[in-house]
């Protein structure tokens, strides 16, 4: 009986989300069918509904994800890392100092526990940040709503900004292949959807923050550029990537821990907003230094949300590969330097 509730629960959301989606769709806006998954979920969890994505679909979801990216990336990846090294290093070691800075005055102002404020501002790896965090001692509640209340902000500033200051429209991504039907080379299907099974079950075992992108998308990139196969994503697989990532970021927003943390959840926003502008004042001066377009270095630069820059990117004629390669320099470098940071706000502030 309790099946069968659930089963209702998860048709009514799912149905909820598409309609959500096909009318973002139809309106122009990129990452519609990850925005309103994540809307629907939003609004269903708040209302009281405890539905969660069960950790395999969604290591399923990223693995899709980290595939579109191998597909469209320039094998010369490592060459633009080391070329734009100076610019790259500068973006991340200001973004980081900004979620520092930004945790210090959380912590010194005692809004939050220092420990706390330190993991909910890290600029990335969400779900590595909440689990990590609770390991060193902070409350794992309040930085889970931290961290996806500014991946939510992140994927809903990114996608209004992309639209309205740089005229990104409705979302047509430039994989190998991209037929509503799926109409394509079925042995191109199968050996991608066998390296998004097989990078999913890796990232499961080895457990890393953001694994779920980066495995797959590491094999899936060598055995391409070796030309071993070719990436082949038909939209469906894209789209159900897509909505399973969106519900499994709003269903984060349960009754509980929203009314848990309602108190401190204005000192949040401001904290959320203050570091994504930050962060926009570092994409003025990336395209300063790098010959870029603001796109580009908007989308570098955005903290966190990787597979939501992702779809905008991919849907425009942003640089994927300088994106890629700044975000994921950053995210080592905060996967890094996590505990260090955490404990330097707890004694400094």
């Amino acid at each position: 009986m309790k099946l069968i509730h659930s089963l209702k629960n998860w048709i009514k959301l799912i149905i909820f989300s598409l309609g959500i989606s096909i009318i973002l769709h139809f309106s122009g806006f990129p990452a519609a069918f990850l925005i309103g998954p994540m809307l629907a979920a939003i609004f269903f969890a708040a209302r009281g509904l405890q539905l969660v994505v069960p950790r395999k679909f969604l290591l399923c979801a990223q693995s899709t994800v980290g595939v579109l990216i191998a597909s469209l990336l320039d094998p010369n990846i490592l060459t633009v890392i080391i070329k734009n090294a100076p610019a790259i290093g500068f973006v991340v070691a200001t973004t980081i100092l900004f979620s520092l800075f930004t945790g210090f005055l959380m912590t010194r102002f005692k809004l939050l526990p220092g420990n706390t404020a330190a993991w909910g501002c890290a600029p990335g790896a969400a779900t590595g940040m909440v689990t990590l965090s609770e390991e060193y001692g902070a409350d794992p509640r309040m930085v889970a709503l931290m961290q996806f209340l500014r991946v939510t902000m992140v994927v809903f500033i990114a996608t209004l900004n992309s639209k309205v200051f740089f005229g990104v429209n409705i979302e047509h991504i430039k994989t190998n292949e991209f037929d509503l039907m799926g109409n394509t080379e079925v042995v191109g299907i199968i050996a991608t959807f066998v390296i998004i099974i097989l990078g999913a079950l890796i990232a499961h075992i080895i457990s890393l923050p953001s694994g779920g992108v980066f495995i797959p998308l590491t094999i899936a990139f060598l055995l391409q550029t070796s030309g071993l196969f070719s990436i082949v994503l038909p939209s469906w697989m894209l789209y159900c990537a897509f909505l399973l990532i969106g519900l499994w970021v709003g269903l984060k927003f349960e009754r509980e821990t929203v009314r848990y943390s309602i108190r401190v959840l204005p000192t949040m926003l401001v904290g959320v907003f203050s570091l994504i502008m930050l962060c926009g004042i570092s994409a003025v001066i990336l395209v300063w230094l790098v010959d870029i377009d603001p796109l580009t270095a908007y989308l570098a630069t955005s903290p966190g949300a990787l597979e939501a820059v992702t779809i905008i990117a991919v849907s425009s004629s942003a640089d994927i590969s300088f994106i890629l390669a700044l975000q994921t320099v950053r995210l080592l470098a905060v996967i890094a330097l996590g505990p260090i940071l955490a404990r330097i706000i707890s004694r400094v502030a």
